[in-house]
């Protein structure tokens, strides 16, 4: 539990539409805060999740609100139950859902290992609940051991909490935060970093949570993004997880999606069968009618399960089954059987007669950002068929199901013959509402896009009508939309593209580098997204420096200057060894030496140190070393010249500041050296100042453009 603060949205004690009284504040997001409440007339606990006041007037974060809320037509113990959305009188949006007693799987991380047999039952606790959701195309996204919480501490009562950033994946539906990246780098399957995301998406984060369980410890997966992009290629290392576990999350985090579990149906047989993929299949079975169709009548007594729609389970191999099981089998055999020759029309008159729908919808989409895909409804099995076999070659996915409706007879013939065309563009939509159509997409070829721009602003195939949307786009990312994104999300001073792409931008392969400072790991994530949105397939990395508020102010304030030659280096005042990290322990004693280049003879130097705790130590020049001419510190000495300006405790003198790291301020303190071509202030600043104060008196000297050369160096102190 965290603190509450006087700005909070809630505090301990408020009643909420006179209901639910605030007991605790539970957590702190990015974008809402969760509290413990009670429901005063019944007594039972809730969780309530409020957005932050700066968002609750924004619809797209309303959006969010809403679309969780939603999620609590999934019922399953596994999946925390949510209940509605409420605003208060001050405006501020909140949801309620079930309060969770027990602990985090993220606290049992923190405690050590857990059992192969607990982890286990985890799993399939875990994947039983998430079954419930993926068959309503609600893929979470953001699995990891802190949205898991072991009611009463039993791994066999794990519930899932948070689908904040959750996925629908029905047909025409948005993500909530878009098909960019989202859930946590440690956790987050390889192909979620590119902005991919389906329900095996999810089985990757659970198998890589429950190996760091295992082991009792978060994965290490890099110390910079581009380290994260090539570690999540490689399959995990289980080498020291006892089987079957080691068999189950090996096919569960596979790299390459397809080489995982496909769904949560094959992990659950997996458990159940201890290892043995020859199972049987719970899978096997012909999915009914929509509920609006006539069921037709079995052909058999037995009475199939109602199940998703999947394929059919492997033939059993001879001597591997039961008597029992063999006559299920053959059950299951028939069922198919009489299923199949219904919806094939082999009852009746040999016309089929699926179920009427309407509207009849299809859509086939192949976007950049994620799988190809078909969905909706076709006239017969051969354009099934016909449909699947694209959409594997294309590596996408489809969900097809066959139905009647009010469509031209030639209707197939036409469909196809529109998909042969639109195939070559680099992303493409079809879309069909019974007999009209409409196609967008994009190209870098403007040949093609006058092509079929033409022949689609005239008569369509067969009796279909529509409209086409075509757009051009270049081979290129021109750089001033980075520059104008990088302006935008700047938070702590500039930002620069550090590869420098030529005149015509970014080529198609070409990696987008981004480095500078930033105040937080959101604001890292933030511009990662935004930038991520425009760069197509290129690979982002933002190698950017996190620096604290202060240190941000204060960046914002510095002259707009070049660096120089001038080298900032630190070494231990009880031993004289260099500390090339700039790492410092509690009561260490950092020593700073300034090297004045052999080119630098005239100007005058300032050095100033900003400590994380938001004040400013003037190194030099300071009423013990008022003389900080470059004339005057080479005293008559030529080449490179060493100049110390924060000496060993034991030499501490007048003029000589010397300190040591104080567990109360730790931290990123930085180092500040300014050359200029005349006294950069016009009276001697005190020892020590605020930073707003210092960056007061240099933006008062800006305008007279003195500073020549900026340098700096941060100085990390740690407690171990």
């Amino acid at each position: 539990m965290s603190d509450p603060r006087p700005g909070d949205a809630f505090q301990i004690g408020d009643v909420l539409n006179n209901t639910y009284r605030i007991e605790a504040l539970l957590g702190r997001g990015g974008t809402s805060d969760v509290y413990r409440a009670r429901n005063e007339i019944s007594g039972r606990l809730v969780a309530v999740k409020v957005l932050k006041a700066e968002f609750s007037g924004n619809d797209d974060y309303l959006v969010l609100m809403t679309r969780e809320e939603e999620i609590r037509e999934v019922r399953h113990d596994a999946i925390v139950r949510y209940a509605e959305n409420n605003r208060t009188s001050e405006g501020l949006v909140y949801l309620l859902m079930d309060y969770i007693e027990g602990p985090g799987l993220d606290q049992k991380l923190d405690e050590g290992p857990m059992s192969a047999e607990d982890l286990l039952i985890l799993c399939k606790r875990v994947s039983e609940g998430l079954k419930a959701a993926h068959d309503r195309s609600i893929v979470h996204r953001d699995l990891s051991p802190d949205n898991i919480i072991l009611r009463n501490g039993n791994p066999a009562e794990a519930v899932v909490i948070d689908f904040g950033i959750a996925k629908d994946t029905n047909p025409g539906a948005e993500t909530i935060v878009g098909n960019e990246f989202a859930g946590k780098y440690a956790y987050a399957a390889p192909e979620q970093l590119s902005g991919n995301t389906d329900a095996r998406s999810d089985i990757y984060s659970l198998g890589a949570l429950i190996l760091a369980n295992f082991r009792g410890k978060s994965p290490d997966i890099g110390a910079n993004p581009m380290e994260v992009v090539q570690n999540k290629n490689k399959p995990l290392d289980t080498a020291d997880v006892p089987e079957p576990l080691k068999s189950l999350l090996d096919k569960m985090t596979a790299p390459v999606p397809g080489d995982r579990f496909q769904n949560m149906n094959e992990v659950l047989a997996f458990i159940r069968n201890g290892g043995n993929d020859e199972s049987l299949s719970e899978e096997t079975i012909i999915v009914p009618p929509p509920k609006t169709a006539p069921t037709p009548k079995p052909v058999t007594e037995a009475k199939p399960a109602p199940a998703p729609p999947v394929t059919s389970a492997p033939t059993p191999q001879a001597g591997k089954r039961s008597g029992g099981l063999m006559v299920v089998a053959l059950a299951i055999v028939l069922i198919g059987g009489g299923a199949a020759a219904w919806f094939g029309g082999l009852f009746g008159e040999g016309t089929p007669k699926f179920p009427p729908v309407d509207p009849f919808v299809l859509v086939i989409d192949n976007p950049e950002t994620v799988p190809a895909s078909a969905n909706g409804f076709v006239p017969n099995a051969k354009m099934k068929e016909e449909l699947t076999a694209r959409m594997n070659d294309l590596g996408g996915t489809t969900d097809l199901t066959l139905a009647t409706g009010d469509i031209v007879p030639s209707w197939q013939t036409d469909v196809m013959a529109v998909l042969d065309d639109v195939v070559p563009l680099d992303e493409w939509r079809l879309a069909l509402t019974g007999n009209d159509a409409q196609i967008t997409g994009s190209t870098t070829d403007s040949e093609l896009l006058a092509s079929l721009t033409a022949k689609y602003s005239g008569d369509w195939p067969g009796g279909l009508t529509g409209d086409i949307e075509l757009t051009l786009t270049s081979l290129f990312l021109d750089a001033a939309e980075v520059d104008f994104l990088l302006a935008q999300y700047a938070d702590c001073g500039p930002l620069i593209q550090a590869n420098s792409p030529g005149p015509v931008g970014y080529g198609p392969e070409e990696p987008i580098l981004i480095t500078g400072t930033l105040a937080t790991a959101d604001s890292v994530e933030s511009l990662q997204d935004a930038i991520e949105d425009i760069a197509d397939d290129r690979i982002v990395v933002i190698d950017a420096e996190i620096l604290n508020s202060t240190l941000c102010l204060v960046e914002n304030y510095l002259p707009q200057a070049p660096s120089s030659e001038i080298e900032i280096k630190f070494s231990d005042g009880a031993t004289g060894q260099e500390v090339p990290s700039g790492r410092f322990l509690v009561n260490q004693n950092p020593v700073i030496d300034v090297v004045i280049p052999a080119g630098l003879t005239t100007g005058y130097i300032s050095v100033s140190i900003l400590d994380v705790s938001g004040v400013v130590y003037h190194l030099m020049p300071n009423l013990g070393r008022v003389n900080n001419s470059v004339e005057a510190l080479r005293e008559g000495r030529n080449g490179r010249v060493p100049l110390r300006v924060a000496f060993p405790t034991n030499e501490r003198a007048e003029g000589k500041i010397a300190f040591s790291i104080d567990s109360s301020a730790l931290g990123k303190s930085k180092i500040i050296v300014l050359h200029s071509y005349a006294p950069l202030f016009r009276q001697m600043r005190p020892g020590t100042e605020s930073a707003l104060g210092y960056t007061e008196a240099l933006s008062e000297r800006a305008a007279d453009d003195l500073v020549e050369s900026l340098d700096t160096r941060i100085l990390i102190s740690a407690e171990k």
